[in-house]
């Protein structure tokens, strides 16, 4: 019976050592196979970077202004006896906007003017008079005071009748009107918007750096998304006196020609505005540039070496420096050499020593003046 214990302990060690021993070398080859694998290489599209010229503008974001803009009002108080304008029409400088009730003050005129009919004959008596030594000059004195007061008084409410029939202070086209027949307006009420819309301003802050390079006269190009495309010429025309504490930048101003009224005060615009020379530059595509807080880098595709010493294609990962854009294109003014061949999609899944397959079959757009479709 003892044999038979021994025997089968035996065999059960046996067994369990053999499985073991199997185990081991499962694992064993497991993590073999896991230190060697390679993962597939990334399918991306790549370019072979080149020297263009590139010229010297600064990009900025710009808001139009009206040359000139105000809000009528009413100069009195009064009720509106009549409306001479339509929203958004255009009017000529004089053309009548608001009429006020004036029916009191012309009463007031008549009686006025009665007034001063009545001190125009007296005082032509008393002048006769006076010469003829009838009347003495102190009486002359108050008919001369009392003829020139009857006229003040006239010229008063004259005024009066002028300043409540408001008028347009210049030419331009009109916005929203804001009252109605009957409406009673106080002093200071709005009436409606008035803007002069050609020519028009385009106010935009340049950096302390680029300040010295903006001069009075240099030509800009104003666009808007919003207009299809468009671009619009102008010359810059006015710099301000201090550069802004808070953001450090110059605010300029720029005057356009905008004879159709495309372009409105309050909009926003993409100002290019060049300041110098052109300089060479390498160009990429804009989807190239991986950007980063710590740096801006590319991918450049080279051969590298694996652990086992065999060739393989990959990237290496470079950090660059950019300076400006252009439709699709961006400047990169160090870290790429003309001829590296530069990943320009598909970056996002990329990392140093990653390999990599190119395919060119569709690529992204490189183009400095893109015409998007839907624009």
């Amino acid at each position: 019976m003892a044999k038979r214990m021994v025997l089968m302990l035996s065999v059960t060690i046996l067994l369990l050592t053999a499985l073991g021993f199997v185990k081991y070398r499962q694992v064993e080859t497991a993590v073999h196979a896991a230190s060697s694998f390679q993962p597939p290489p990334e399918a991306v599209t790549s370019v072979v970077a080149k020297r263009e010229l590139w010229p010297s503008t600064l990009s900025v974001i710009g808001t139009m202004e009206a040359v000139q803009g105000v809000t009528i009002s009413a100069d009195l108080p009064g009720t509106v006896a009549k409306i001479g304008f339509e929203s958004g029409q255009t009017i000529q400088k004089g053309d009548m906007v608001v009429e006020l009730d004036t029916r009191q003050e012309r009463a007031q005129l008549a009686a006025l003017e009665a007034q001063r009919d009545l001190a125009k004959i007296n005082y032509g008596r008393m002048e006769q008079l006076v010469k003829e030594g009838v009347i003495s000059k102190a009486e002359y004195d108050q008919a001369t005071a009392q003829q020139r007061q009857t006229e003040a008084n006239v010229a008063e409410i004259k005024a009066t009748i002028d300043r409540k029939t408001i008028r347009a202070p210049f030419s331009g086209i009109l916005g929203i009107r804001k009252v109605n027949l009957g409406q009673y307006l106080a002093a200071g009420n709005p009436i409606v918007a008035l803007q002069a819309l050609n020519p028009i301003y385009v106010n935009f802050g340049v950096t302390q750096q680029a300040a010295n390079q903006v001069k009075i006269g240099r030509n800009l190009h104003v666009s808007s998304e919003d207009l299809g495309g468009l671009k619009f010429p102008g010359r810059v025309s006015a710099l301000d006196s201090i550069v802004d504490e808070t953001t450090r930048n110059l605010q300029v101003q720029a005057t356009l020609q905008n004879p159709q009224g495309k372009l409105k005060p309050g909009m926003f615009v993409q100002v290019e505005l060049g300041y110098g020379d052109n300089r060479e530059a390498v160009t990429l595509p804009a989807s190239a540039i991986s950007y980063a807080p710590y740096g801006d880098s590319v991918f450049v595709i080279t051969d590298l070496k694996d652990p086992k010493g065999q060739t393989y294609r990959g990237v290496r990962q470079q950090f660059v420096k950019v300076d400006g854009s252009r439709g699709d294109q961006v400047a990169v003014v160090s870290g790429v050499n003309p001829g590296d061949e530069v990943v320009t999609s598909g970056v996002f899944k990329l990392r140093n020593g990653a390999a990599v397959k190119v395919n060119n079959k569709v690529q992204p757009g490189d183009n400095p003046a893109p015409n998007p479709q839907d624009s």
